[in-house]
């Protein structure tokens, strides 16, 4: 049992602990109101990657402090295509590409094993988006039934890691720029663990990203992060680290779950 659940550090306390330490995996423990049958977890920067390389290491456990994260809702555009691969750029229905500025993603899993943050291997972990003209793939009322576009996991690997290649999200309206994610033990296993949460962007950055084209055809989005309602029940411990690689960007991102 953890305590003081509610304990929050400032950003500038944050960023002394991964001046610090180099890399934080951060993690908590579960919150006794949250959603049955479900794992509470934390997440954190784990580091700026610089080149390619970079995005891809996995930071080292740490045993910091621990601030808590929000589980947030799975939303109305979850479809389980079971789709395992890292570009989830393609339409396997019919081969076209997503437009938009690329985005490599790498995440970094970890379990909660007493005050330690191991990696968990062989957690499946899918996330899902919308294109940059704000539709989802294999929704009905987008018009995109069947097509299985920004939609893909992948299985964690030794390190707990795994990597996606995407494009930065679109926008739609009532929504703030945002990436689903979902982690699994076993999909087909009567018990399971669960846990869904998003993912979220500096809006500078999007400012920026959305001068480009595609994103630039749609005019200016309805809805910042501060005007979010699923941004405001913790989106600030979900933003996205973002860095700039090559023509596109990199984030790596930390999170812990506590399985007991």
């Amino acid at each position: 049992m953890c305590a003081n659940l509610n304990k929050k550090l400032t950003r500038r306390e944050v960023l002394g602990l991964i001046a610090a330490a180099g890399a934080v995996a951060v993690v908590g423990c579960s919150d006794d109101n949250g959603p049955s049958g479900t794992a509470t977890a934390t997440s954190a920067p784990a580091g700026a990657p610089t080149s390619s390389a970079a995005a891809t290491a996995t930071p080292a456990p740490s045993t910091l402090s621990c601030i808590v994260s929000p589980e947030m809702t799975e939303g109305p555009f979850f479809v389980d295509e079971m789709l395992n691969r890292s570009d989830i750029t393609a339409d396997p229905s019919d081969g076209s590409v997503s437009d938009g500025v690329p985005l490599a993603l790498t995440l970094n899993i970890y379990e909660v094993n007493g005050d330690e943050c191991v990696p968990l291997a062989g957690a499946l972990i899918d996330i899902w988006h919308c294109d940059a003209a704000g539709a989802y793939s294999d929704v009905e009322q987008n018009g995109t039934a069947g097509r299985k576009f920004l939609r893909g996991y992948q299985v964690t690997d030794d390190n707990g890691a795994v990597q996606f290649a995407t494009i930065y999200p679109g926008w739609y309206s009532g929504r703030a720029v945002h990436i689903h994610l979902k982690a699994r033990s076993d999909p087909d296993a009567p018990a399971g663990y669960e846990f869904t949460t998003q993912l979220f962007f500096d809006d500078d950055l999007t400012d920026e990203v959305y001068t480009q084209s595609p994103y630039n055809t749609r005019g200016e989005r309805d809805v910042r992060n501060a005007d979010d309602n699923i941004f405001s029940g913790g989106g600030d411990q979900m933003l996205l680290p973002i860095t700039q690689s090559g023509d596109g960007y990199a984030a790596t991102f930390s999170i812990g779950v506590e399985m007991a």
